[in-house]
């Protein structure tokens, strides 16, 4: 039976599913990187003592633009993606409408390898592996690797994106995998004929609505307020679709089942009162947090959490150290933007080595 303990649905928070851990451009920390059997280690993957010119970590849109324009100017730049999930959050949408260039739109995955072959066709070296820490004091930087090993660079861009957001609920992680999920388009196969929710308010959530409408028989939107903040394109499809019914004012309590998701508990946000709804999938897209773990203490980090960056420029709070994408972005969030930051955190950092 499709959706239960047998065939279990992706557990990741970060992006949920097959794609792994790549968040908005964001590398899975702390995992050990994988390599075919029997293949050799090459000497700099084993720490050798080379200061690269530009180690990149993350690898969405900003981290592969980055890589296109560092390796144009001949920097040789070194980009560490994860070893199960590289290409950010775009590797978990269907299609991409709004990216330049393609008038009948492209699939999130095909745009990213695309990217990613652009940056390896003029020499970025990509190596899937994830990286555990940084230590981003003195002119030369250390980029350790889960595996242990030590890596150098004159400069280091960050485009590790974010991470998706918990509701933080009873049953939430117990029912993650058997109908609960952060990716629809890893899981909504799993749901044909059923019914289920998206909570949330923004382009995501409604987005990822009416792609489960080609699956579900009927799809909930669960939002907290009265009114949508998404755009008025994806309001008028998502309220023009006969498969989605809209619980407004509400927010889910608890999350319920034995071994699948069976029902979810609503609270009104108005009057406090509380209902049942009996789903079979529960899909949350609720925002995500920029991820500054490994630098949290190491630079400046705005209000909103991301990295603090002078001005319209890339740089960070610590020479030789330059951020793109959705970890400097707290408001737009947006997959052209994040390209182009990565852009701009390539010339900021060409600028920076030749004026060592």
């Amino acid at each position: 039976m499709i959706g239960t303990k047998e065939r279990k649905m992706s557990t990741n928070t970060t992006t949920g599913g097959l794609f792994g851990n790549a968040a908005l451009g964001g590398v899975r920390l702390g995992a050990a990187s994988t390599k075919p059997e029997g293949a050799s280690t090459p000497a700099a993957e084993q720490g050798e003592q080379t200061v690269h010119n530009v180690i990149i970590v993350g690898a969405g849109p900003a981290g592969y633009t980055a890589a296109i324009y560092a390796a144009r100017a001949n920097l040789s730049p070194v980009l560490f993606a994860s070893s199960v999930s590289p290409g950010g959050a775009l590797m978990n949408t269907t299609e991409v409408e709004n990216f330049p260039g393609f008038i009948e739109g492209i699939q999130g995955p095909e745009l990213m390898t695309n990217i990613g072959a652009q940056a390896e066709r003029f020499g970025t070296d990509i190596r899937y592996q994830d990286v555990e820490k940084l230590d981003l004091t003195g002119e030369v930087k250390k980029v350790i690797l889960a595996d242990g090993s030590v890596h150098l660079a004159k400069t280091v861009i960050l485009s590790t994106g974010s991470e998706y957001r918990k509701l933080g609920v009873e049953g939430e992680d117990r029912l993650s995998g058997y109908g609960v999920s952060w990716c629809a388009t890893c899981d909504g196969f799993f749901f044909k004929e059923k019914d289920i929710a998206v909570v949330g308010g923004g382009d995501s959530a409604l987005e990822e609505a009416l792609f489960l409408t080609t699956f579900a028989r009927k799809v909930y939107i669960i939002h907290r307020r009265d009114s949508f903040r998404a755009s008025d394109i994806m309001q008028k499809r998502a309220f023009e679709n006969p498969k989605i019914e809209v619980l407004w004012d509400s927010e889910v309590s608890a999350i319920d089942g034995d071994s699948n998701l069976e029902k979810v508990t609503l609270k009104n946000t108005k009057d406090g009162s509380e209902r049942e709804l009996p789903l079979n999938g529960l899909f949350i897209a609720i925002g995500s947090d920029p991820r500054v773990d490994m630098v949290k203490d190491q630079l400046t980090l705005s209000e909103q959490g991301t990295i603090e960056v002078q001005g319209r420029s890339s740089k960070t709070s610590v020479p030789g150290v330059f951020a793109a994408g959705d970890v400097i972005d707290p408001t737009y969030r947006q997959a052209i933007i994040a390209a182009g930051s990565g852009a701009v955190a390539a010339l900021d950092a060409q600028h920076y080595i030749e004026n060592m």
